[in-house]
């Protein structure tokens, strides 16, 4: 979560004050407890394993049924199911940027990144140069998600929210598992700042090392969920709880009907009497008689409750339920769509504040390859998330040749869900052609024609004439 303070008050933001760090510490910690909770419920860790009964002998049934990782997952998969694809604009150069990705594995990476975007509203990502292994100076570029809970970046309080610095802090330890301190990374615009400290008052902290760096920017990038910085599952989890305790009672309640109270009218049994059995008067004139003793249990009644509870779970996160037998698996791809009409207007919002810190990343890589002597240009380069939906690919290849004399041909491969630059399959096309053209006119050449198939037949220089 970007903590706003005043320019002014911040001082030297290239190297921030133990009062100013100490002030933005506070305010991230009293971030904690909502964070530690969104984990716990991706985690699987809801209220309802931890609740008690005033009544100990009532059953207790704990069942927890996990929507908030169902939330996430299918959210996740959505956007980032299949991978971002990057182009450059017009005469610029991306080249360098797309192999560094290659390496870095930057799918995995995104995959983190929603993931804490999901579940925590915010995702932060480290970018940083490390020593190739091997080698004594040479350096590559890294890009890695780091927990909410132990990182911040901190802005002007502007309305553009300028970046000033961010700090990555952690616990350390020795060998023996003792806690000795905190360990602070304080990223600013020209440097990185390493400090020790007993606690997080900071009251004994010392500076480690200072190292400058050249990426032309704040090293961390937040990406936000939405507008509000919510997790996808948050406003639900109200409904999570109500659910888990639903299904736990209905279990609870349904132990209590099979272990009924058996009752005896009007006469005695001989030995001992076990637990479940109760004695009493005799029933009407003193008649003798057994019943079982059960309390109502309409499970009519609770299934509805909970379908209730389940579809305003689907409703608030817009995930809708791939049990329901309505997504049936005969169903068109277009008409697929409209059942994940929500879902798809979910993931424009998501989408849009993704590209936006998209180009952040973008920038500041360049940045850093152009001071190594690259010839990196981002300006104007397009970045498209296509969520991963069913894709009926031959309406859309019957849909490329109606339209084939209407629009560009780079445009309607651009329709083709696995196709990430149109323009250079129009280039492997035009070769391909060439090839064929090529091919033609090796099999129509000499000693390879069949065009005289038809014609009659010479005589057989060899062959004996009639007399």
């Amino acid at each position: 979560m970007a903590i706003a303070i005043d320019r002014e008050l911040a001082g030297e933001i290239n190297n921030p004050s133990v009062a100013v760090l100490k002030y933005c510490i506070e305010q991230h910690q009293k971030e904690l407890e909502r964070l530690d909770k969104l984990s716990d419920y991706y985690d699987g860790k809801h209220e309802v394993l931890e609740r008690k009964l005033d009544n100990e002998n009532t059953k207790n049934n704990k069942v927890m049924v996990n929507h908030a990782k169902y939330v996430t997952d299918m959210n996740v998969g959505f956007l980032v199911g299949n991978p971002i694809s990057y182009s450059s604009g017009d005469n610029k150069n991306l080249d360098s940027i797309l192999e560094s990705f290659e390496e870095m594995d930057i799918v995995s990476h995104d995959t983190e990144l929603e993931k804490d975007l999901s579940v925590f509203g915010i995702g932060l990502e480290l970018i940083y140069l490390r020593k190739v292994p091997g080698t004594e100076i040479e350096t590559e570029m890294m890009i890695k998600a780091v927990d909410p809970r132990g990182i911040f970046l901190v802005t002007d309080d502007t309305i553009e929210k300028n970046p000033l610095f961010a700090v990555h802090y952690y616990k350390k330890y020795d060998l023996d598992g003792k806690m000795t301190g905190w360990l602070l990374n304080i990223y600013t615009f020209k440097a990185i700042i390493t400090r020790k400290s007993k606690d997080l008052t900071l009251s004994e902290s010392t500076i480690v090392k200072a190292l400058p760096q050249y990426f032309g920017g704040v090293q961390v990038i937040e990406y936000r969920n939405n507008e509000e910085k919510q997790g996808d599952f948050e406003q639900a989890i109200s409904l999570f709880d109500a659910y888990n305790v639903l299904q736990s009672d209905r279990i609870s309640d349904k132990e209590a009907f099979i272990d009924a109270l058996l009752i005896i009218y009007g006469f005695k049994l001989e030995g001992n009497i076990s637990d479940g059995l109760i004695e009493a008067p005799g029933k009407g004139e003193d008649g003798a008689g057994a019943e079982w003793l059960t309390k109502t249990f309409d499970e009519s009644q609770v299934q509805l409750l909970s379908k209730s509870i389940e579809d305003n779970i689907h409703k608030v996160t817009y995930v809708p339920n791939m049990n329901d037998e309505k997504f049936a698996g005969n169903i068109s791809g277009e008409a697929m769509k409209y059942k994940l009409f929500g879902l798809l207007q979910l993931m424009s919002i998501k989408s849009r504040y993704m590209t936006k810190g998209l180009r952040q990343r973008l920038q500041l890589m360049a940045n850093m390859m152009n001071v190594k002597g690259g010839n990196v240009d981002v300006s104007g380069a397009k970045i498209k998330i296509k969520p991963n939906l069913p894709i009926n690919t031959s309406d859309i290849i019957d849909q490329i040749v109606k339209a084939i004399d209407i629009l560009p041909l780079e445009t309607l491969l651009s329709w083709l869900p696995d196709i990430d630059d149109p323009g250079e399959e129009i280039k492997k096309l035009i070769e391909q052609k060439k090839q064929n053209i090529e091919l033609a006119n090796k099999m129509g050449g000499e000693g390879a024609s069949h065009d005289n198939l038809d014609n009659e037949p010479e005589e057989d220089e060899d062959e004996v004439p009639e007399d």
